[in-house]
């Protein structure tokens, strides 16, 4: 892994496959469970609490060491990420480093904002959201990443999630909805496209519930650059059913960098994938030169 403390980038290799990175696109997260070290996790939780002090290996020009001990007891404690042993082992996590690399391409930006969904257990469920100025759209030029420092079980009201709503928006009114729940050991990190509908869930335990998350950015042009599977075949891979197979499908090829080809042409034909099992051949229009790109802000259209 090299880290580029200037341009605050970091570069390693990638470490997921077409198949994986595909996964990504329809559910779009990827949970990595239990991968910072417990030492670090209490840490982390000692240092939101005001139990350590803080130590910064440096001190941005516009800022000084008071500005940082004000924002570690906010809702934005960004000064987090100006301490080492979080750089290194939570930012910069060996296991996590290599997915988002395969995501986002090379020489990864860092995060600049932490937030902390700090919160004071028993909560009733939050409402179902997309973040702020969520954009709906194949392209995937930041990722939104959570970290649970402690164990998070459902009695602690982990965020719930609605896996392939980061397709299209969504009505907030929609508590019918059951997404998944992404309960986890300490230390687990988990990787979201931006405006994946969720929520805090209802917790029943009493205590404090800290929640960090925070965005990596894209800094190169996509190109598929990840584990690539000289057997994967564009054409027959499994992209999903009626509604999803399309957006699925144009998210994967813009991370391949041929956003620009996509096309379909609509109906039962590419990249619809639902009934393939009983198809008697392979689907019709895969690279037409005609069709329609999906509109994103309009689901049920092109």
């Amino acid at each position: 892994m090299r880290y580029d403390p200037q341009n605050r980038t970091f570069d390693c290799n990638p470490t997921l496959t077409d198949n994986q990175v595909l996964e990504f696109c329809r559910q779009g997260y990827l949970m990595l469970q239990g991968v910072v070290l417990d030492e670090i996790n209490q840490r982390t939780c000692h240092y939101l609490d005001g139990k350590i002090e803080i130590d910064p290996f440096q001190i941005p020009d516009h800022m000084v060491i008071d500005d940082l001990e004000r924002i570690r007891n906010t809702h934005e404690p960004s000064s987090i990420l100006l301490e080492q042993w979080f750089l290194d082992q939570v930012i910069l996590n060996p296991q996590a480093v290599g997915a988002i690399r395969s995501i986002l391409g090379r020489n990864v930006g860092l995060p600049i904002l932490m937030s902390n969904h700090r919160v004071d257990c028993p909560q009733p469920a939050q409402g179902w959201h997309h973040d702020a100025d969520s954009i709906f759209s194949p392209e995937t030029n930041y990722l939104q990443v959570f970290y649970y420092p402690q164990e998070t079980t459902v009695e602690m009201g982990p965020t719930e999630i609605l896996p392939g709503s980061h397709h299209h928006p969504t009505s907030r009114e929609i508590d019918w909805c059951q997404g998944s729940l992404t309960t986890a050991p300490a230390g687990s990190i988990f990787l979201t496209c931006y405006p994946i509908l969720h929520r805090r869930s209802a917790s029943t335990a009493t205590g404090l519930r800290h929640l960090l998350k925070y965005n990596y950015w894209r800094t190169v042009s996509p190109e598929r650059d990840w584990i690539k599977n000289p057997a994967f075949d564009f054409h027959r891979t499994n992209y999903g059913g009626h509604g999803e197979a399309r957006y699925v499908a144009h998210q994967f090829y813009w991370l391949c960098g041929m956003g620009d080809q996509f096309r379909t042409i609509g109906g039962q034909s590419w990249p619809y994938s639902g009934s393939s099992h009983n198809a008697i051949g392979p689907s019709y229009g895969f690279n037409s030169q005609v069709g329609h790109s999906p509109d994103w802000s309009n689901p049920g259209t092109f």
